[in-house]
């Protein structure tokens, strides 16, 4: 350990080194993020080309989703093996050729697996990459730093449906992947052209194969169980179950596998540290939240809105604005005033969005609609970099690559499983609305009968005049269900504000507890 010791971290970059070393970090972690959300939109598209049903095509997500949870956590022993900027252009490099062969895939099964080898390589760069930025700038600015990352993180899930959906109905969905391969290239030689001069310390460890066996099986168990649940009947089905006691009983294992190793692959250790646990707990809830809605609000403007893709994806897109304008200011702020009375605000702003989306209705306009998407914007600046900066405040150099993995680990996780959640639900409330819904559209129902005589007398058979109420009861019965799934998130955002007071204010400035790896 002497020699870990008697490592003197570079000093941060300065000039046009700094912008530079910050656009290729940001544009790796832009290309990976949007490759999480791009295929969405354009899941029919691929299942057709393939010959495959939708249901199996959404195996593009996630097996992309699956692989890189798995890599994710296993940042902080790679780049101890490696060396963090080897380890960052490695896995930049391999990316661009998994996405590539991804758009050469010649059938579903291919395509798969190449998903999830594009997923796992992709596992370093997010981790790393905010690592290497907190490296890059001075104590004082490391707020800003963190504000450059998270804007990237936090627009590309919702340009990824936009671009996705423009990219298939005007050119090709391979081109989803292909788009990769001049971003990658770029972000990739830059990035050593700038850091290679400023690599890591490395050790020798030895491989922790037990605790990586066991979180391939507790991860992949998970994910699975999530996508396949709504299909299967949730624990109703042998397969739900036996997949969720193999999570449960597999995560056991991990736990006490991984504490009690020398080398661990997970470093467990760290939620050791208040700061650490409450602020991984906060961000992946907030983030799972956040995520879920960010699905389901397209999901229901396609389904039963009359929306396009391209559509969808316009209505999403605003909700970068204000995060590009505000970030910079937070970042530059955060070392000056407390980080929790940040994160406190962007969860008000948060349930005010979610509260406002709760009332809509099946005649909602395009601009009621975008509204609570551009003030979004305001939370998602005020949420992330001071949520950071809580959770890796006074962490040493050598743990900041452990700690931002595993805190993405969860985070991502949370994403999947708010999801995969969010959507059951919905479907389940919307059942029950349809139900009672249903009820008023009977024999004895004036406006039911006149509606029906109405139809019937512009032409439709009394089946059609039928097959028209129920659609019309469906997107009723669709938008309720929706309301009460934002309604839900805006309660649980402000319950989660008492979490974010768990943890301590750090001595000095907010901002340079993110950067106590200087």
């Amino acid at each position: 350990m002497a020699t870990a010791q008697a490592h003197v971290p570079p000093p941060p970059l300065e000039g046009s080194a700094r912008i530079w070393g910050t656009v290729a970090l940001s544009a790796a972690t832009f290309m990976n993020v949007l490759d999480t959300s791009i295929a969405n939109v354009s899941l029919p598209a691929i299942a057709g080309d393939l010959g495959v049903s939708p249901n199996q095509g959404t195996w593009v997500i996630t097996s992309f989703a699956v692989a890189n949870a798995i890599a994710v956590p296993l940042t902080g022993w790679l780049s101890q093996r490696l060396g963090q900027v080897r380890l960052f252009v490695t896995s930049v490099i391999l990316f661009v050729i998994a996405s590539w062969l991804c758009g050469l895939a010649p059938n579903m099964t291919v395509l798969i697996a190449l998903r999830a080898m594009q997923g796992f390589v992709a596992g370093p760069m997010i981790p790393l990459s905010q690592a290497l930025l907190l490296s890059s700038y001075p104590r004082a600015l490391a707020g800003l730093a963190m504000a450059m990352w998270s804007m990237t993180t936090l627009v590309a899930p919702v340009m990824g449906p936009l671009l996705g959906g423009w990219i298939t109905d005007n050119i090709s969905w391979s081109w989803i992947f292909y788009i990769n391969i001049p971003v990658g290239i770029a972000a990739a030689l830059t990035t050593l052209a700038i850091y290679r001069k400023r690599e890591s310390v490395r050790h020798k460890l030895p491989i922790d194969r037990v605790g990586l066996a066991l979180l391939v099986l507790w991860v992949g168990s998970l994910q699975v169980m999530l996508d396949l649940g709504k299909e299967y009947d949730w624990f109703h089905s042998t397969t739900i179950v036996t997949l969720a006691v193999t999570a449960v009983v597999g995560f056991a294992f991990f736990l006490v596998w991984e504490l009690t190793d020398d080398h661990p692959v997970v470093d467990l250790r760290l939620f050791a540290r208040r700061n650490f646990w409450a602020g991984t707990v906060t961000t992946s809830v907030a983030y799972g939240l956040f995520f879920a809605n960010v699905v389901l609000l397209p999901l229901w403007l396609q389904q039963y809105m009359g929306y396009t893709a391209t559509e969808a994806g316009m209505v999403m897109a605003p909700v970068g604005l204000l995060a590009i304008v505000l970030s910079p200011i937070v970042g530059k702020t955060v070392g000056k005033v407390d980080a929790r009375k940040y994160a406190t605000f962007a969860f008000i702003v948060f349930a005010l969005v979610l509260w406002m989306r709760s009332h809509f209705n099946a005649q909602a306009d395009f601009r009621t609609i975008m509204i609570p998407t551009v003030i979004q914007g305001v939370a998602m600046a005020f949420f992330f970099i001071p949520l950071m900066t809580i959770t890796l405040s006074g962490l040493t150099p050598d743990r900041i690559p452990s700690a931002s993995g595993l805190t993405n680990f969860v985070r991502i996780t949370a994403g999947a499983m708010g999801t995969s959640i969010s959507t059951t639900l919905w479907e389940n409330r919307a059942t029950l609305h349809h139900a009672q819904l249903a009820e008023a559209v009977s024999t004895g129902s004036q406006t039911a009968q006149a509606a029906l005589t109405g139809l019937g007398s512009a032409g439709l058979t009394p089946q059609q005049a039928l097959g028209m109420v129920n659609r019309l009861v469906d997107q009723q019965a669709f938008t309720m269900a929706a309301n009460d799934i934002f309604y839900l998130s805006a309660a649980l955002f402000l319950g989660m504000i008492p979490l974010v007071w768990l943890t301590r204010r750090q001595q000095g400035a907010g901002g340079d507890a993110a950067a106590g790896a200087h």
